[in-house]
């Protein structure tokens, strides 16, 4: 069969390219008859790969000599709770800035290993705003304030980032990294699960600040330890080495496109034309965050009739347009809008949405 047009939130679309070489590499890969998965982690083939990967995702977001870039496991949600293992210590207070679902998640995790404290919300508008900055309570001897630059279940995303002061910034940009150009070296953590914007699940791509792999912290296993992991160049254990692989395949083709700079346009152009298409349609289609708080990456949107939404879904997959079903939590639809997806898919997403309007309206 063809393929579709995907908009799963995650795991996610990935690049045709990418996909493809990958295939062609699956049972050969650099004249070793035998794929990257079959072969040793210590081994020189997967070393240079590993060291090509990272070259380019330093190129990439121009990540600085400061910051140590490593490729972990456990997805997202384990480093909720590993960061402030490594950052804090249990008397540590550490702030949060809570803007939907992963946010809230974040703090839960958090909350054994450090004493968190809110330090702004958007909940009390249901997370369809940002809290004004003026308005955060940060505390300026807080082991590190914590945010999530984009939020996939409710569609809100920060458009700049956060001024915090000297407290090391922390961000879960799982689901916009690599989507625009950002300044790393105001943040003392990045860290993002790989199945949005990187590459398969399984992976997480962390860039932290060296000088916070040094804090005397509580005692924890060496695999749980960040410091360990940059001393072991993220190979203290058997890495996900098919993630890796996809990862530094997906980083070239990156750079192929133009960079992030060439992705924040397109994923520019991609999100104002569905958010147009959303706030034209006459109240048929309706998505109630804040204008300027509105996702580049994940966009949520109801019908006026929810009777309408189950003939939609059947509709729009027959037409293959893939996974537009909303997060349980909040229902609705949500098309998801990652690098790989191409205007093209927009395109035929809005077409489809203009005509079953039509059709029902």
């Amino acid at each position: 069969m063809s393929r579709v047009w995907n908009f799963s939130a995650g795991p996610a679309a990935m690049p045709q390219a990418v996909l493809e070489r990958a295939q062609r590499e699956m049972l050969d890969w650099r004249g070793s008859g035998s794929s990257v998965m079959e072969q040793s982690h210590r081994g020189k083939r997967f070393i240079a790969m590993a060291a090509q990967a990272e070259t380019d995702l330093r190129a990439l977001m121009g990540i600085p000599a400061s910051h140590a870039v490593l490729f972990l496991q456990g997805g997202a949600t384990q480093h909720f709770a590993q960061i402030p293992m490594n950052l804090a210590g249990p008397d540590d207070r550490a702030d949060y800035v809570v803007t939907g679902h992963w946010g809230e998640k974040a703090v839960r995790e958090a909350a054994p290993y450090v004493r968190v404290q809110i330090a702004a919300s958007s909940g009390a508008d249901k997370f369809r705003s940002l809290p004004p900055r003026e308005g955060w309570t940060l505390d300026p001897s807080a082991a590190y304030v914590h945010y999530t630059p984009n939020e996939t279940i409710g569609g809100v995303e920060f458009p700049d980032v956060p001024e915090v002061g000297d407290v090391p910034l922390v961000a879960d940009m799982s689901s916009n990294i690599l989507s625009a150009p950002i300044d790393v070296a105001r943040f003392g953590v990045i860290y993002a699960g790989a199945q949005k914007n990187i590459g398969p699940s399984g992976l997480v791509v962390m860039i932290i600040r060296r000088d916070l792999l040094d804090r005397p912290r509580r005692p924890i296993a060496s695999v749980l330890r960040y410091a360990e992991q940059a001393a072991h160049d993220s190979m203290l254990n058997t890495p996900n080495t098919w993630g890796w692989y996809m990862a530094g395949l997906t980083f070239q083709w990156l750079r192929e496109q133009g960079g992030l700079t060439a992705m924040a346009e397109r994923n520019r152009a991609k999100s104002e034309l569905l958010y147009r298409a959303i706030d034209q349609s006459g109240g048929f289609y309706t998505n109630p965050v804040q204008p300027l708080a509105r996702s580049r990456m994940n966009v949520p949107f109801w019908l006026r009739d929810s009777a309408l939404d189950a003939l939609f879904l059947e509709e729009s997959e027959a037409a293959g347009l893939f996974a537009l079903k909303g997060h349980k939590a909040v229902g609705g639809m949500r098309a998801s809008l990652y690098n790989a997806v191409p205007l093209e898919a927009v395109e035929a997403l809005v077409s489809f949405m203009w005509d079953f309007a039509h059709r029902h309206g």
